[in-house]
């Protein structure tokens, strides 16, 4: 990526400087023979990216949100600069060869370096290698947004992104990237459009089960049993249908709320659902030669108060099958990163982590990144873990889809950013909803081992589905 001295704050004080940065991007296309993504960074005045995303919300248009509210980051996207789709057991080397080449193309200004500064890859990936025909998302799907803005902190972050041809209208890209940079400077919410203008959703929501769960448990222990896999995880699926529109960034802005610790994240292609939810889950975070990861698994509901709360919490330490469980997750992490030369320290014991509606095991892992390692591998090594997937992947994974009934899609896939400076993050597309319209599929699943009862396994689809349908509703 060439980053160009200069401060955008004054090349986009006019359109007329603009305009004469911008021909010297398309100098640039023209001579190299291939467009040019431009990428302009700038600080702005504190701002609510979920709120700016509202505000600019058009459903025909491709839309990336993620936030960690504990965290205080936040990050959103809307439109395409430019964009690509691919499949196959090779879709996360072809994406890293896709992102690098936009990035040997990319000229950018202003300061890259800042929290979520310079062009930003926002990535969905299904849960396997080929999708359905007729699936709304493909196997693996990134943009690169025309508008973003992010929070880290107290410091806000507005980046344009747009595609520089040889033969670009300079003259309509200086007055669309100055109108951006005008209204980014003074937000005014209250004049909010497509977002505000969406009809709320109406009380009445009828739900219908996909799937006989209790005979489809019954059925994976008895093949546990016969020895084809340790750990399988299945998933329910349940149809909502409202009697008015779900609008997606309504529903998260509830999600966001409701489970500040996790991830609540909305990604649409445009034209079609969107994929939102409120995922515990990181699947891996790359940031300043660290990497990140966690193991998530083991489960039990909450407490009516702090005692039965507490009760429940040290009954799940001292479960037996639910420490097995974590423990096959735990080794299977640590066993996929080690051909990738990451050595994590040691893991701690597992704690429980407990979130508004649930309880789990959890352990936190971290390792130096080895250099030349890209994020992008590690997700193709990681994903998906034990936690989503099963145990040995090889016999697991293919039993899923024949056992639930339905395609996944991106429930349970691997969503997030990445940027141009080799970091990332990526979280696991569980606790969500799959949403178009005034219809609505929710998800959640359960890991099967040895000594599973099939109607504790339902019970704990139960509570995770009461936190989706409440936040619906």
């Amino acid at each position: 990526m060439t980053i160009l001295p200069l401060h955008p704050a004054e090349h986009a004080a006019s359109p007329e400087r603009l305009r004469a940065f911008l021909e010297q991007c398309r100098t640039a296309a023209a001579r190299d023979g291939h467009s040019k993504l431009v990428s302009i960074s700038l600080a702005v005045d504190a701002l609510d990216p979920l709120a700016v995303l509202e505000s600019i919300f058009e459903p025909g248009e491709p839309h990336f949100y993620s936030e960690r509210p504990t965290m205080e980051t936040a990050i959103a996207g809307a439109e395409v600069a430019v964009r690509h789709e691919t499949r196959g057991a090779g879709r996360f080397a072809a994406v890293r060869a896709w992102v690098e080449e936009t990035l040997e193309h990319t000229i950018a200004v202003g300061d890259v370096t800042a929290p979520f500064g310079g062009p930003h890859f926002f990535a969905a990936f299904a849960f396997h290698d080929e999708v359905e025909a007729g699936e709304p998302f493909p196997a693996a799907a990134l943009f690169v947004p025309r508008w973003q803005v992010a929070l880290a902190g107290q410091t806000t972050t507005a980046v344009a992104n747009l595609l520089v041809t040889p033969e670009a209208d300079l003259e309509a890209l200086a007055q669309r990237v100055w109108r951006a940079h005008r209204r980014f400077q003074g937000f005014a919410f209250e004049e909010a459009g497509a977002a505000a203008a969406v009809p709320a959703t109406g009380p009445g929501i009828r739900v219908c089960e996909a799937g006989r769960y209790r005979e489809v448990v019954a059925q994976a222990l008895a093949r546990i049993g016969a020895g084809e896999f340790r750990k399988v995880v299945l998933a329910r699926a349940q149809d909502l249908e409202a009697d008015g529109p779900f609008h997606p960034l309504r529903v998260l802005n509830g999600l966001r709320q409701r489970f500040p610790d996790c991830y609540a994240f909305s990604f649409s292609l445009g034209g079609g659902p969107s994929f939102i939810g409120a995922s515990p889950e990181r699947l891996v975070r790359v940031s300043k030669g660290w990497l990140e990861t966690e193991a998530l698994a083991g489960s039990i509901r909450r407490g009516a108060g702090a005692s039965e709360d507490a009760a429940l919490a040290a009954a799940l330490l001292r479960s037996t099958k639910d420490a097995d469980e974590h423990r096959q997750v735990v080794d299977d992490i640590l066993g996929r990163l080690a051909p990738l030369g990451v050595v994590p320290d040691a893991p701690a014991p597992p704690q429980v982590r407990r979130l508004a509606n649930v309880q789990h095991l959890h352990t936190a892992i971290r390792a130096r990144m080895p250099e030349r390692l890209h994020v992008l591998d590690v997700l193709a090594a990681m994903h998906p873990t034990p936690a989503v997937g099963g145990s040995p992947r090889e016999t697991a994974i293919p039993a899923i889809r024949e056992l639930e009934g339905f395609p996944r899609g991106l429930y349970a896939g691997a969503l997030g950013w990445l940027n141009s400076r080799g970091g990332g993050e990526f979280f696991v597309g569980i606790r969500s909803a799959l949403v178009a319209g005034a219809r609505a599929r929710v998800y959640a699943g359960a890991g099967i081992v040895a000594g599973s009862d099939a109607e504790k396994e339902f019970a704990e689809t139960e509570l995770k589905f009461k936190a989706m349908l409440e936040a619906i509703a």
